[in-house]
């Protein structure tokens, strides 16, 4: 059974997988080089999306990453359920920097998963990977994730409950947290818990911790939380694509003395 997309729908779709194009070739007043390049690589990672003609009522992305056809289960209604093009660009960067930041056997855990995309691509590349989210979005997580890595990956992902500065020492104790990575796209926008998501990095974090992190910048709040999240944080900016407003960062935390 097919249904005709409602227009909402698709302008939501072309302003995630177009407009950052679109908006390459209407900015005349970027330098040209910096322009060219971002349209390029942009490019090649909107390439790796497939979005169906025709929509079932269930809908659902392909994506191609380390190999692999990844099919994505999404939910229109909610924006955690959705993928972004933040994590598309964190997706693109693990796999072509594969070799810089190693994922093989490393343990990974991902703040708002989502659709799991992310960590479907840190598995594929070996990870031990521990996906969370909100409780409402597990069994969509659970399931894209399942359907991806089963029988593909070195190490079966986990899928686990994080809600930002909640019961964390209980959860995720200080004690047996051990991660390598924090991977995270697209979690700071407008909500009320910002403070809360800074928290729960800081809980995380050791300091051998490395946290790659893509942000779309749309309204003062991400500023302001940039400047908090320097406190306590070492953040370096590896690339940016500006017709979007994403950035990409890494960042490890501030040694007790620096701080």
């Amino acid at each position: 059974m097919y249904y005709l997309p409602s227009f909402q729908e698709m302008i939501k779709k072309t302003s995630v997988y177009s407009h950052l194009l679109f908006h390459c070739l209407m900015d005349p007043g970027a330098e040209k080089v910096k322009r060219d390049d971002d349209k390029k690589v942009v490019a090649e990672i909107m390439a790796r999306c497939f979005v169906p003609s025709l929509i079932t009522t269930t809908p659902w992305e392909e994506f191609h990453f380390v190999g692999h056809e990844i099919r994505i289960t999404e939910a229109t209604d909610c924006y955690g359920a959705v993928v972004w093009p933040s994590a598309l660009v964190l997706c693109y960067f693990l796999e072509t920097n594969a070799k810089h930041y190693n994922m093989v056997d490393k343990n990974v855990i991902e703040i708002g998963a989502g659709t799991g995309l992310v960590s479907i691509v840190a598995s594929l590349l070996g990870a031990h990977v521990t996906a969370t989210d909100l409780p409402e979005l597990l069994g969509n997580l659970q399931y894209n994730i399942s359907r991806n890595t089963k029988m593909k990956c070195k190490h079966l992902p986990q899928v686990k409950e994080l809600s930002w500065g909640v019961a964390l020492d209980e959860n995720f104790p200080r004690s047996s947290n051990n991660f390598d990575y924090i991977l995270a796209a697209d979690v700071v926008y407008a909500h009320p818990f910002l403070e809360e998501l800074l928290i729960t990095f800081d809980h995380l974090c050791k300091e051998s911790t490395i946290i790659l992190w893509v942000m779309k910048f749309r309204l003062e709040k991400e500023n302001k939380f940039v400047d908090r999240f320097k406190e306590l944080f070492d953040l370096e900016e590896i690339s940016s694509f500006p017709s979007l407003n994403i950035t990409l960062y890494k960042a490890m935390k501030k040694s007790r003395r620096s701080a």
